[in-house]
């Protein structure tokens, strides 16, 4: 089945800038990469490109796009956005920029006799004879370029949550005191914690969470911890003194710290994985059974696996066993996994990785397959 949905999805960025797509790289010197059925592992041999019904000859970019929404609005199949622009394996790893008010061009043709279509970015010069657009105002905070999904959706995901090794919290600071000895505490109060050798100013709180556990093999796969707030260290000293700059959850003893990740800016292009991949669902963020488009989920599979920052997965429901019988002779047929929707790996760990969930046309359940589409 193919996805046929556009996601057209506003977003404001605050924590990380998705670098996508440079213009200037595309006018310049497009047309001389390598063909993508040389290059690129999301090609799938001998599989044309499949534009989308009614995908326009251009399209101009406007604050709020994306690049999986623009992918769509030509392709049936997002994920192989790489195939169309012909982008290489280092562009695929090293994306560059695309801005609100350029001109993106269908080629359906290509350069050669035989090419698959293609996207370009139009000239100024020449999209300023053929493109009568009215008028638009775009201010410095629109001259930011385009993500490559609705980075709102995952924002508060990017440093957490955290999945630990067994033990991993157990050895790392604990507060062992409240300010007055309260129970619990939050925003503006004070933690007295223990075992701090890092002098790492911002930190984060966690609970030892929920294992994760493989559907499959029933394989426990990390731990989820439990994301409660920041803090600050004021105070070096055994115990050190922290204060609580944001809070989510309640605070108390025995919760444990980490210093906050660094949120380098994280560059990817939605491409499928270049080799076979075959995980599940293990849980739906938030502790519920199901979960629908723009939801958060957890797959079994990460690093160890292939598993990469950018790739697109496809969502599948396993097939059943069934028997039937028949003029006395009973027999198993396995119906095969019905695929309904497409993920997006966003983050990802050993062998744990979460993925937005982008088009889907059912609930997506926990121990649905994802696969290379």
């Amino acid at each position: 089945m193919h996805d046929r949905q556009g996601a057209t999805m506003t977003m404001n960025t605050r924590i990380i800038s998705v670098l996508l797509l440079t213009s200037s790289s595309l006018m310049l010197g497009l047309s001389n990469l390598p063909a993508m059925a040389q290059t690129s592992p999301a090609q799938s041999p001998g599989m044309a490109l499949e534009l989308a019904d009614g995908a326009p000859d251009r399209h101009i970019v406007v604050p709020g796009d994306t690049l999986w929404s623009i992918s769509s609005k030509f392709l049936k199949q997002p994920y192989r956005w790489p195939e169309i622009w012909r982008l290489n394996q280092e562009q695929i790893g090293n994306p560059q920029r695309i801005y609100p008010g350029q001109v993106v061009i269908l080629d359906r043709k290509g350069d050669h006799p035989g090419d698959q279509p293609q996207l370009k970015i139009a000239d100024a010069v020449a999209t300023a004879a053929t493109v009568k657009a009215g008028p638009q105002i775009y201010s410095e905070s629109n001259k930011r370029e385009i993500s490559s999904i609705p980075q709102q959706a995952i924002e508060p995901f990017l440093s957490e949550p955290l999945v630990a090794e067994s033990g991993q919290l157990d050895s790392s600071p604990r507060i062992v005191a409240t300010q007055e000895d309260r129970v619990y505490i939050g925003k503006g109060d004070l933690a007295y914690v223990t075992g701090v050798k890092d002098q790492a100013k911002l930190w984060q709180i966690y609970r030892p969470g929920k294992a994760l556990v493989d559907p499959e093999t029933r394989e426990t796969l990390g731990y989820e911890a439990f994301y409660l707030g920041s803090a600050s260290l004021v105070r070096e000293g055994e115990p050190t003194t922290f204060e609580v700059i944001a809070s989510r959850r309640e605070i108390g003893r025995g919760d444990h710290l980490l210093p906050a990740p660094r949120l380098d800016v994280i560059s990817y292009v939605p491409h499928a994985p270049d080799k076979a991949i075959r995980g599940r669902v293990v849980s739906v963020y938030g502790g519920v059974g199901q979960a629908g488009r723009d939801s958060i989920v957890t797959l079994s599979r990460g690093k160890r696996d292939g598993i990469e920052i950018g790739h697109v997965l496809s969502l599948s429901r396993a097939g059943a066993q069934v028997s039937d019988r028949h003029e006395g002779k009973k027999t198993i047929y396995q119906l095969p996994d019905e695929r309904y929707g497409l993920l997006f790996v966003f983050r990802v760990f050993d062998r744990i990785s979460y993925a937005l969930v982008m088009n889907v046309t059912r609930t997506v359940e926990i121990g649905d397959v994802v696969a290379k589409p």
